[in-house]
């Protein structure tokens, strides 16, 4: 399938508009005369509303449905710094319906970071203490079928969102990248770059999983678990990427053994915590080329991009998905 013919397929799928795009693909000039090799930033962090992040190109599907069904309120869940929150809370107030949101932690005694925006933009937060000291892993579905149990007790009729986004209508948003960013390495002449994303819930990965091989992409992807949250994270994220190519009328079976992720070992110690290395990285980047990344999800990301440069072969390029985040630096 051409990029082109793939554009026509995403076509039939409505979206509400809410940020401008193509966002830039910059090259790192520092970094890469540091590490011997083209480094590029892709830079969804500018792309959106209430201060931005990747979860717009989501969103702009999910918020198209929710609009289409007539849906008055959107309800959804993450992290207390989740990014996903924050930017749903902005998506609303565009276009005019309640955001509600969910949190499986105890309420905080003050507002910080993203929360203190969800507040600022009328989100309605809900918090349920049910985190226990040593939480046994649960699958990210499992807990979505959780939430939404709540969700629907203590919300009423809405329009329920997955955390991060995680449906194949949401993915579409990164099939729709993936042709975007193909096109801008190609231009740039890094048209085979290895490309680096976070992955919390997967959905990116997902959606640049299905979109990069629809569009017979030679950009490679690679997840960097940010949280070691979910039980067979992998078979989720292959579960996903096949269900957006068969809805895409291009039906493939992804394995989760060949699921590009690493899992596990750039988190620190656990999901919304900073780490040594995501901070280490996060000083590197800010202050090599002036780009700011945040401590939950892109340090952590970055990091993993810094220590997995020997699986890229030597002077290949390599792209950073810059997702977003900066308001988790205040938290």
């Amino acid at each position: 399938m051409t990029p082109a013919e793939l554009l026509a397929r995403l076509e039939a799928h409505p979206r509400v508009l809410l940020g401008e795009t193509p966002t830039p693909l910059q090259r790192l000039k520092h970094l890469s005369a540091e590490l011997g090799r083209p480094v590029l930033v892709k830079r969804d962090d500018l792309l959106g509303p209430a201060l931005g992040g990747n979860k717009t190109r989501k969103l702009e599907y999910l918020m198209a449905d929710a609009r289409r069904q007539g849906a008055k309120r959107v309800a959804t869940f993450g992290g207390l710094q989740s990014n996903h929150a924050r930017l749903t809370a902005g998506a609303a107030a565009l276009v005019g319906m309640e955001a509600h949101l969910l949190y499986l932690e105890p309420r905080p005694k003050s507002l910080t970071g993203n929360l203190l925006l969800n507040e600022l933009l009328g989100a309605r937060m809900h918090f349920f203490p049910l985190t226990s000291k040593r939480p046994r892993p649960r699958s990210l579905e499992t807990t979505i079928r959780l939430v939404r149990l709540l969700a629907r007790l203590r919300v009423g009729p809405h329009y329920f969102i997955p955390v991060g986004g995680h449906t194949w209508l949401g993915a579409l948003g990164y099939v729709r990248a993936a042709i975007e960013i193909d096109e801008q390495a190609r231009g740039l002449g890094v048209g085979d770059a290895w490309l680096v994303v976070a992955a919390g819930s997967g959905g990116t990965l997902a959606g640049l999983l299905a979109g990069l091989r629809l569009a017979g992409s030679r950009l490679r992807p690679l997840g960097i678990d940010v949280g070691k949250l979910w039980k067979d994270f992998p078979a989720s994220v292959a579960h996903l990427a096949s269900e957006v190519c068969a809805r895409l009328g291009e039906p493939h079976t992804f394995d989760p053994a060949l699921v590009p992720l690493v899992e596990a070992t750039y988190v620190g110690e656990a999901y919304g915590r900073s780490s040594d290395a995501g901070n280490t990285a996060l000083q590197r980047l800010a202050r090599a080329e002036g780009i700011l990344l945040d401590p939950v999800y892109t340090a952590k990301a970055f990091a993993g991009l810094l220590g997995e440069t020997a699986r890229f072969g030597r002077d290949k390029p390599v792209v950073f998905v810059h997702t977003g985040g900066l308001p988790a630096l205040f938290a």
